[in-house]
């Protein structure tokens, strides 16, 4: 039976094998990419489908800013493991996430994609039009959607990476260290 859970550590390997199986290395060229990068997902809203166990699915949401002070979502990436495609997991995933990130209070969602396949979920160009992201994309796949009446309207500008940074080790810190742990060693 497949569920769709919270996305936890132990899903990491598995989720990047998905990730690199589905996308090949190119993934991390890809302008999206430059909003995640160094990033947590939106708190929540990252999710992965598991039938019996095995990750066959994962979808993540990410904090961002839909121009100067408007808080929105970034959807992505959506993979399917390729031997379970075709039976409506991506479309169960993306319902799922939609979901949640209502329940949430969050107001809207962008993401780069297929315009065929998301506007079956309410994602729409015409929502982006005035908004533009820090690297190339075809325009008509730059797509939103409103969890909320208006969520997007007179949204401009840079879409920007807000969301909690990854925590780094302090550089220094970790010098220093090394080098009391290499003095105490010596010293004994």
């Amino acid at each position: 039976m497949i569920r769709i859970v919270q996305e936890t550590s132990s899903h990491f390997d598995a989720r990047e094998k998905l990730l690199d199986a589905a996308f090949g290395p190119s993934r991390f060229a890809k302008t999206s990419e430059r909003l995640r990068e160094g990033r947590l997902p939106a708190k929540g809203l990252a999710f992965s489908a598991l039938d019996d166990g095995k990750l066959i699915g994962t979808l993540r949401l990410w904090s961002i800013s839909a121009g100067p002070g408007r808080a929105a979502l970034l959807l992505g990436p959506l993979a399917i493991d390729a031997a379970r495609r075709s039976e409506g997991l991506g479309a169960r995933m993306m319902w799922h996430a939609i979901g949640h990130a209502q329940h949430l209070g969050h107001k809207a969602i962008l993401l780069v994609g297929d315009a065929p396949y998301y506007s079956r979920f309410g994602f729409s160009t015409d929502l982006t039009e005035r908004l533009w992201l820090p690297g190339p994309v075809e325009r008509n796949r730059f797509l939103g959607l409103e969890l909320v009446p208006d969520g997007l309207v007179g949204a401009s500008g840079l879409v920007n990476a807000t969301g909690e940074k990854v925590a780094t080790p302090d550089f220094a810190a970790l010098v220093a260290k090394a080098a009391n742990d290499t003095a105490w060693r010596f010293a004994a």
